[in-house]
């Protein structure tokens, strides 16, 4: 991801969480709201109820991934925060990809029907 590509500010993840719609899974939430921008902004929040720095970070680099190998599956005005739950420490990436590409396509094919 891009830094433009990023929400940084707690008062923009507030917002998306506390006035957006959402997608939730035993593995991930998905929270989004239309933004300003032209290209869609992706936030990541991972607990420290899931674990040491390392670990929080070593999910927070594996969804990054996720998201720039997936961008085609968001919508480009958008703005996404993506809340990992501890669950996700027991699968392996594949595994993760799979929840997470199956998430996004059942919640936005959802919403456009």
């Amino acid at each position: 991801m891009k830094k433009y590509e990023v929400v940084k500010k707690s008062s923009d993840f507030n917002d998306i969480i506390n006035t957006g719609k959402y997608l939730k899974t035993s593995f991930y939430n998905i929270y989004y709201k239309d933004g300003n921008s032209s290209n869609p902004k992706f936030g990541i929040a991972v607990s420290k109820k899931f674990g040491n720095a390392v670990e929080r970070n070593k999910v927070k680099r594996q969804i990054r991934c996720l998201v720039d190998h997936n961008k085609n599956l968001f919508s480009n005005s958008k703005n996404y925060i993506i809340m990992v739950k501890k669950r996700v420490k027991d699968l392996s990436y594949f595994q993760m990809e799979q929840e997470f590409v199956s998430l996004l396509q059942k919640g936005f094919l959802n919403e456009k029907n």
